[in-house]
C-alpha cells in the first residue's frame, strides 16, 4: 500500500511570516502539535509546539514573532506519496516522529501522514482480510450440534 492511500490531503500549512500566535491557534483548532511550513507550495520547514515553547516563549519572544524565527529547518523529514506505507511507518518509528509531510516527486507538499493514519489504514486492511473468513468446518460443526 502506498502513502497516498493513507495520508491526509487537507493539510494546514504555516507560512514563514505568520505569527507564532496564529500558528498556535491553528494547532489548537486541529489538535496537532506540528505544522509544515511552506512557501510557494514547497516545504521549507516545520514548526512544532515545542519550537514555540523553547525557541520563543522560553527566550522571551512575543506572540507576534514570525514563524521563520523559531521553525525547525535543519533535517526536515518527509516522505514521498508513492512510497510504500510500511517502509515509511518503520522510518517514522526509527526517527521517533508521529507525523511526516508528504511530497510528490517534484517536492510539492501534497499531504501529511500520521501514525494514526497508518494504524487506521492497516486496521481497514486487516478487517478486509478477515471479513468473510470462517474456520473450515465451523458451520458444519454448528449444524451437527443442532441435531
Amino acid at each position: 500500500m502506498r502513502v497516498s492511500e493513507a495520508m491526509t490531503r487537507e493539510v494546514r500549512i504555516a507560512t514563514p511570516g505568520q505569527s507564532i500566535r496564529d500558528v498556535a491557534k491553528i494547532m489548537a483548532e486541529i489538535d496537532a502539535g506540528v505544522l509544515p511550513v511552506g512557501e510557494n507550495d514547497r516545504l521549507i520547514g516545520m514548526i512544532t509546539d515545542r519550537d514555540i515553547a523553547l525557541r520563543a516563549v522560553a527566550q522571551g519572544k512575543g506572540p507576534d514573532t514570525p514563524v521563520r524565527d523559531v521553525m525547525s529547518t535543519e533535517q526536515v523529514l518527509y516522505c514521498y506519496e508513492d512510497e510504500e506505507l510500511d517502509h515509511v511507518a518503520k522510518n517514522m518509528a526509527h526517527e521517533q516522529v508521529r507525523r511526516l509531510p508528504v511530497v510528490n516527486r517534484e517536492k510539492r507538499l501534497v499531504g501529511i501522514v500520521s501514525l494514526g493514519d497508518v494504524a487506521q489504514t492497516e486496521g481497514r486492511a486487516a478487517s478486509k482480510a478477515v471479513k468473510g473468513v470462517t474456520k473450515p468446518g465451523a458451520q458444519h460443526n454448528q449444524s451437527q450440534g443442532a441435531h
